[in-house]
């Protein structure tokens, strides 16, 4: 690099450090799936009878390589952002993920973590840490075996997500976060063996409303099990008492248990919207760029990295999408959004 070009990089990073949206929202956070494969076919995600056997995914040349990844996460940074996400599909079934852990992780002052089903975690824990992670969150959605099965309907036992959320607590990179998503009808009679299973453990459990994100799911207004009630059924026999928020963008309303057992987190999308203070994109695994979880259709960041723009034009792209984003899905969901063909969370991720 010559000392212009030095001078020219500086120069876009400066004017660009801080983006905001339409709406004077910050970028600060972003999550980019790895994948769009998984290895469970989850009832609210990927349900089989869509995601079965003939289903297509991405080929791999389609992906972003690591090196683009890495180099897409580079400019995201410069931007603004200090949290990044791996997501999938299953982030874990994409080979050799260790080292684009190990990449990312270099990047000066990043939060890096990794959002995973657990199927894999008993034995790839330690060399994630070991390649520089230090932040895991685990989707279980109940301990009763039978609930479980239904809800990955690929009959895989809790006991092997536990054993990869104690080998994650040992390899450092605790405390987990436990995302469980409640549908109505399934699932909301593991709300309290959950919360007594993980109370005093330092783990976070997170229970999360089931949304309409994606078109395949059937999802309806009546399977969602409110916060508010997630909330009165753990405090009527521990009692919690509210947390204010670790920082702006923070989706989870944060609650800790009065007798000192640590802390849940309830998120509350469908009926206590928080999109005035969301400051997330996602990137899909060919590299296009998402606003919104509810969107319905990305840009194309893959054909900038790999048609030869330099740093500075596609950093000037995201942020010019940034500055006139306007996202506020979950705030406006209505009859009229209902019919929108959203993309699925299994090819953004959650």
């Amino acid at each position: 690099m010559n000392p212009a070009d030095g001078l020219r990089l500086r120069s876009w990073q400066d004017e660009l450090m801080a983006v905001i949206d339409a709406l004077g929202r910050p970028l600060g956070d972003l999550r980019i799936s790895v994948t769009d494969r998984c290895n469970f076919r989850c009832v609210y995600c990927m349900p089989k009878e869509v995601f079965g056997r003939d289903y297509e995914f991405l080929d791999r040349a389609e992906l972003l390589t690591f090196e683009e990844i890495e180099r897409v996460a580079r400019i995201f940074v410069a931007l603004g952002v200090s949290k990044i996400r791996l997501t999938g599909g299953e982030p874990l079934v994409r080979r050799d993920i260790e080292r684009l852990i190990e990449m990312l992780a270099a990047i000066d002052g990043l939060d890096l973590a990794l959002t995973t089903n657990g199927s894999m975690l008993a034995t790839r824990a330690r060399g994630l840490g070991e390649a520089g992670l230090r932040r895991v969150t685990v989707s279980l959605d109940s301990l009763d075996d039978d609930v479980f099965k239904a809800m990955n309907d690929v009959d895989f036992p809790v006991g092997r997500v536990l054993g990869g959320i104690e080998a994650a607590a040992v390899a450092g990179l605790g405390p987990v976060k436990i995302n469980m998503v409640l549908k109505r009808g399934l699932n909301e009679n593991s709300i309290l063996p959950m919360a007594r299973y993980f109370h005093g453990t330092g783990h976070i459990v997170r229970f999360i409303e089931y949304m309409d994100v994606g078109s395949t799911n059937g999802w309806r207004l009546d399977d969602i099990v409110p916060a508010r009630e997630v909330v009165a059924t753990i405090d009527a026999e521990m009692p919690l008492e509210p947390v204010d928020p670790n920082y702006r963008g923070e989706v989870a309303n944060r609650y800790r248990y009065k007798d000192g057992g640590g802390e849940i987190g309830v998120i509350a999308s469908v009926t206590q919207p928080f999109c005035a203070n969301c400051t997330r994109a996602r990137i899909s695994a060919e590299g296009k760029l998402y606003t919104c979880l509810f969107a319905t259709r990305g840009h194309d960041l893959r054909e900038l990295v790999r048609g030869g723009a330099p740093d500075h034009e596609i950093a000037d792209v995201i942020a010019s999408l940034w500055k006139v984003r306007e996202d506020r899905y979950s705030e406006i969901r209505s009859s009229e959004t209902a019919g929108l063909e959203k993309i699925e969370m299994s090819y953004i991720g959650g």
